[in-house]
């Protein structure tokens, strides 16, 4: 008579992996991810880009602004209209940079005058900063409670108050 051996007769015991190491791990590593998320601030200035088309533009009544601002190494030149037209020229102070409140006071004028007009062109002819430019677009685009209020009226025909200069700011070259 045949009989099993007696290895086979003895139940295998199964290995379970130690997963208790593991878990520790990726708690660890969730708890750092965490509390790095919290200390990440990213912040956006939105700008569109020119808009390129074979099509005549749309018939208007009045004549666009076409607000630019040229911004060259030793001064900020306001220009408005087709053709474009000077309007006014901005040097720097006495510590380099560049007269951002005289600008802001005369775009403030130029608001008061066209209250539906949202949009500036920034040319910038010199490399700059990304400082410097950040500057100058919350001078173009920031409106100050302490302004006198404008007021425009909306497609309802109901007075609202402008919150903004001209916040669609618009690159008018782009240079790498």
């Amino acid at each position: 008579m045949y009989r099993t051996p007696s290895r086979k007769r003895r139940p295998k015991e199964i290995k379970k992996p130690n997963l208790i190491p593991i878990l520790d791990a990726v708690f660890i590593f969730i708890f750092f991810l965490l509390m790095s998320s919290s200390f990440i601030n990213i912040f956006e200035i939105s700008s569109d880009i020119p808009i390129v088309s074979s099509s005549p533009p749309p018939e208007d009544a009045r004549d666009p602004l076409a607000l630019t601002l040229q911004i060259d190494a030793g001064q900020l030149t306001l220009s408005s209209g087709i053709p474009s037209r000077q309007v006014a020229t901005f040097g720097k102070t006495s510590d380099g940079s560049y007269d951002l409140e005289g600008l802001r006071e005369r775009l403030y004028q130029i608001k008061t005058e066209n209250p539906e007009e949202r949009t500036i062109i920034l040319m910038p002819i010199v490399d700059l900063e990304y400082r410097e430019i950040v500057r100058i677009m919350d001078a173009v685009r920031v409106l100050r409670r302490t302004d006198d209020a404008i007021f425009m009226t909306n497609e309802d025909g109901i007075d609202v108050r402008v919150n903004e200069l001209f916040g669609n700011v618009v690159f008018g070259n782009i240079r790498s």
